[in-house]
Formats: structure tokens, C-alpha cells, sequence
């Protein structure tokens, strides 16, 4: 079996399992945000008149993270976080992060709750982002993530697998972004619909925890059930020093079977761009070049973390941003920011003209701060370039790395880093 098939089989209790069969999994850890708490509340309170269990499975496995309208920015927003803070008191539920912690899905490694072999379930589609971590991570609806609550098992349809090795070394200012929008532009963007990605290969081992959480992150985007990597040393000191307990590594057995196999040499691969409005239309960044732009986004789940900030403080400089450009960066959380703050980083971006906002997520669902107007563009470090992700539908998003988003920010128009 491979890595995903040996996680769930030991979920579901059962010695092996196959692509296609249905199982039902125990639950190690429920994840709910600002935006999905409220409707999975109230399909749980549903099933209580109904008879249903009137406390939560385990209020210890489930985490909250108010990160996507923090802080709120709307009556509605604000009655949002009230219910799910009401909710979590009333069931003991204690790891709720709801004063500007970060995004969701660098919180949750950040505290320790994700190790190595767990089943990891969440109301936001980039939950797959733990599969860096080798764990089972998957999105949900809040119908599903109710009945989690409620009864701390799901069923899944064991997912058909693929692998992707890539390998070669990354030329300077091309990151693990480039890295997945490449996969993703070849793959297309139901390329891996409801399998489960492996990725590999001597680039994959060598990369940081940081660039790993990227390309997991991004695996929904060509339809993928769940990203997932053999943890490194790096992915296993990480968790180490932020679990401080034990955990279970699996690993894919020799003779596993994908249905399809695919290798990117990433060796000469250049910075790339993903244009509206699609996250598979992907092109070198000099196609692009001289692309004028309104916005340029540093953050979100996918680059919000130190590493990216770093990379966009050294592109900049002393330099400053383009006087016809917002530059609004968000660190990931608030640890991110104050290492960054701490390193001279945020005076640098402050210093360049930078908007520095608080930890969350920002302008990527165009719902909270940096909304485009019809017709504008922005260039964003995001996971998306859907029409109208970012605020108008006459609006365009550009998908790109740190470095080419801060030298565009400087320029004014879509640049590639020198």
C-alpha cells in the first residue's frame, strides 16, 4: 500500500485497503474556521432536536481559527465569530484562536496539533496542506464536518494515487511555488480529481518545511482528494519540537501502484505566473512581463510564512513601491510576524511603502481588505485566480512567487527578479 492507504486502513481498523472502497475512518483532528464554524454549528444543533448527541465528539480534537474576516469587517462577520465563540464555550472546546493567531493552516502545525500518520479533516478546501507533514488531510462541507462533531468518524472513498517526483535544484528566486504551478499547468486543473497526490523525488526530500506546506497546499487545485510527502528531517524536527509526543511515520511500500506517474526536472525552471482565470493557465514570467498592475498581495496560506517575507524584503531592498500600487502584505501568523518584525524584515516592507496588515487571510477570498475595483489587477503570492476571487468579476488575479510579487510591487507592471 501506499502512504495514504496505510493511514486510512489504521483509521478505518481494517488491514488493508483498496482504491475505490468505501470506509469509515475515525477522526484525529477537526478543523473549523470564522466562515465554516457557524453553518457546521448549525447542522449540529439540527441533529440534536433530531436525537442526535448534544456534545461534540471530543472538544479536545477539535480546533477553531478565526482567520479569514479577522477582524471582523462586518455585522455579519462579527455574528459569524459571536456564534462560534457562544458554541465552543457551551461544548468546552478550548482551541479556539480567534484574536488574529494566523490562518488556520499555519496555526495548526505552528501548535503542535498536526503529526505525522494523523486523519485530518477541515471546512476549507486547503486543508491538504498537512499532507506536507505526512498526514492524511483532506476538505470538507459543513454538513460532513457536523456529523464529525458529532460522532468523530467520516466515510471516504479510498482514493486512486498518483505520483510526482520532481527533481533538480532550484536556480535562485524560483521557490516551491513555481515548483506547483509547473505540476499544475502540465497536469491541468482536474488532473488529480479525488486522488491522492504522492509527491517525491530529490527535490521534494531536500526542500524546507515552508515550501513543502506550499505545494501540499496546492494540490487541491488540479482537483487532488489530498496531497501528501514522506516527512524529511526537517518536517520531522519540526513536529517534534512543537508536539513534544510520540508519532507514527508511514511510508509507501516499494511495489505500490499509481495509475499514473509523472517527473519534473525543475533544474532550468524559471519563476512562472498563473493568468486569469485559471490556476492551470500557466506561463513563464516573461511571457507576462510589462503586465501592468493595481495590487500586489504577499500572503495567504500558500506564502505567508517567514521564508516568503524574507524573499520579498531582499528583492525590495531599499528600494520603494510603485506610487500607482497598493503592496499589502499578511503575515501567516502572528509568530511569522513577530520573527519577521524581530529581523528588520516588516521595517523594510514598511520602509518600501508596504501596507502591513495582521495576521490572516487577508485579500486572497476578496472579502477583507484589499477588495480590487472592476478592471483592476493584482499580482498575489495566493492559491487562486479565479474570476472575481479578489474582489470585482471584471478583475484579474496573477499567481506568483514572493520575489516576482515584491519586484512587480517595486515596478508597477508584472517583472521578473534580477
Amino acid at each position: 500500500m501506499n502512504m495514504t492507504e496505510k493511514i486510512l486502513a489504521e483509521a478505518a481498523g481494517l488491514r488493508e485497503v483498496t482504491p475505490g472502497e468505501i470506509i469509515e475512518a475515525g477522526i484525529d483532528l477537526a478543523m473549523t474556521h470564522d466562515g465554516t464554524s457557524p453553518p457546521t454549528i448549525r447542522t449540529f444543533r439540527e441533529l440534536m432536536e433530531k436525537g442526535g448527541p448534544e456534545r461534540v465528539w471530543d472538544p479536545e480534537r477539535i480546533v477553531m481559527v478565526f482567520d479569514h474576516n479577522v477582524p471582523a469587517n462586518t455585522i455579519g462577520a462579527a455574528e459569524f465569530q459571536r456564534v462560534a465563540r457562544e458554541f465552543a464555550h457551551e461544548q468546552g472546546i478550548r482551541n479556539i484562536y480567534q484574536n488574529a493567531a494566523g490562518i488556520c493552516h499555519q496555526v495548526l502545525p505552528e501548535k503542535g496539533f498536526v503529526k505525522p500518520g494523523m486523519v485530518i479533516v477541515g471546512a476549507d478546501s486547503h486543508t491538504c496542506t498537512y499532507g506536507a507533514f505526512g498526514a492524511f488531510s483532506t476538505g470538507m462541507g459543513a454538513t460532513d464536518m457536523a456529523m464529525v462533531f458529532a460522532t468523530g468518524k467520516t466515510w471516504f472513498m479510498v482514493p486512486e494515487a498518483m505520483r510526482v517526483d520532481v527533481t533538480g535544484r532550484l536556480q535562485d528566486n524560483t521557490t516551491a511555488k513555481d515548483v506547483i504551478l509547473r505540476i499544475i499547468g502540465e497536469l491541468g486543473a482536474d488532473g488529480a480529481t479525488y486522488r491522492s497526490v504522492e509527491f517525491g523525488g530529490d527535490t521534494i526530500e531536500g526542500m524546507g518545511v515552508a515550501g513543502r506546506m506550499t505545494i501540499c497546499n496546492m494540490a487541491v487545485e488540479m482537483g487532488a482528494k489530498n496531497g501528501i510527502m514522506e516527512p524529511n528531517r526537517k518536517i520531522l524536527d519540526y513536529v517534534a519540537s512543537r508536539t513534544g509526543g510520540k508519532f507514527r511515520v508511514y511510508t509507501s511500500d516499494d511495489d505500490s501502484e499509481y495509475v499514473e506517474e509523472h517527473e519534473f526536472d525543475v533544474s532550468d525552471l524559471q519563476p512562472q505566473v498563473a493568468c486569469p482565470h485559471d490556476v492551470d493557465n500557466v506561463k513563464p514570467v516573461e511571457m507576462v512581463e510589462g503586465t501592468h498592475i493595481d495590487e500586489a498581495f504577499l500572503g495567504s496560506c500558500t506564502n505567508g510564512r517567514y521564508e516568503d517575507l524574507k524573499m520579498a524584503a531582499d528583492v525590495i531592498g531599499d528600494r520603494k513601491v510603485h506610487e500607482d500600487v497598493r503592496f499589502i502584505v499578511s503575515p501567516a501568523s502572528r509568530e511569522i510576524y513577530l520573527r519577521a518584525l524581530g529581523d528588520g524584515i516588516i521595517e523594510t516592507l514598511l520602509r518600501a511603502g508596504a501596507i502591513v496588515c495582521n495576521p490572516g487571510c487577508g485579500p486572497c477570498l476578496g472579502a477583507h481588505m484589499g477588495v480590487l475595483a472592476p478592471g483592476e489587477v493584482s499580482i498575489a503570492t495566493t492559491n487562486r485566480n479565479f474570476r472575481g476571487r479578489m474582489g470585482d468579476p471584471s478583475s484579474s488575479v496573477y499567481l506568483a512567487n514572493p520575489a516576482v510579487v515584491a519586484e512587480s510591487a517595486v515596478n508597477g507592471v508584472i517583472s521578473s527578479p534580477q
